[in-house]
């Protein structure tokens, strides 16, 4: 009978993950980096692809020079947006989990309250 307890205990953990919390400097930086058109453009690539996106791909849709590449990919990534995963010489770029949805949610509680009419 413990056992279930325990199984039940841990499938609930599982089930409920706690949303991710930004504070009011991670939120600027996470503006900061988007207010930039090409690494928005960028953002919108890598949360578009099916995996991973693969800095070459990256590069040649953008037609941007690597080192302007490399610079908005340090961008994104010293924000807190995106994660680089090494392989070799390759690097592979995905969004981080839940920093958008923790931005958007945020954004959206800016939104005025409704004002009881008079």
């Amino acid at each position: 009978m413990a056992v279930k307890e325990d199984l039940r205990t841990s499938v609930k953990t599982a089930e409920t993950p706690r949303p991710l919390r930004l504070s009011r400097a991670q939120r600027t930086a996470l503006l900061k980096a988007l207010a930039d058109p090409k690494r928005f453009e960028l953002l919108e690539r890598i949360s578009r692809a099916s995996c991973p996106l693969g800095c070459s791909d990256a590069r040649e849709a953008l037609a941007i020079s690597p080192a302007t590449l490399s610079h908005h990919i340090k961008e994104l990534q010293t924000s807190g947006l995106i994660d680089v995963r090494r392989e070799g010489k390759f690097h592979y770029l995905s969004v981080k989990p839940g920093v958008l949805e923790a931005l958007a949610t945020y954004l959206q509680s800016l939104s005025p309250a409704s004002c009881p009419t008079r």
